[in-house]
């Protein structure tokens, strides 16, 4: 992945949550939506569905549906919105 589009610059004490993009390992911490997580860990959400480039959220709300991502078990789901768990596994590409 390219650089991060978010750099995480305060309250790094919550507890550390375990996830996987597009199959390597990432630390997020608890409370943080998969939107913040996958924008901490590169400059993409997810590749664009009907054009060339990349996709990194419009709204970051809920509201544009830009950031629907694709779990490993083949849920849908807007990264806007869902809190990361430990043990998720998200597919960007």
């Amino acid at each position: 992945m390219a650089d991060p589009q978010f750099v995480r610059v305060a309250e790094r004490h919550r507890a550390p949550v375990a996830i996987v993009i597009d199959g390597r390992p990432f630390q997020a911490v608890a409370g943080d939506t998969l939107l913040t997580a996958l924008l901490l860990a590169g400059a993409r959400v997810r590749v664009a569905e009907f054009g060339p480039g990349d996709r990194a959220g419009f709204c970051l709300m809920g509201a544009c549906q830009d950031c629907w991502v694709n779990l490993a078990d083949g849920t849908r789901t807007r990264a806007c919105t869902t809190p990361v768990a430990d043990g998720l596994s998200v597919l960007t590409a």
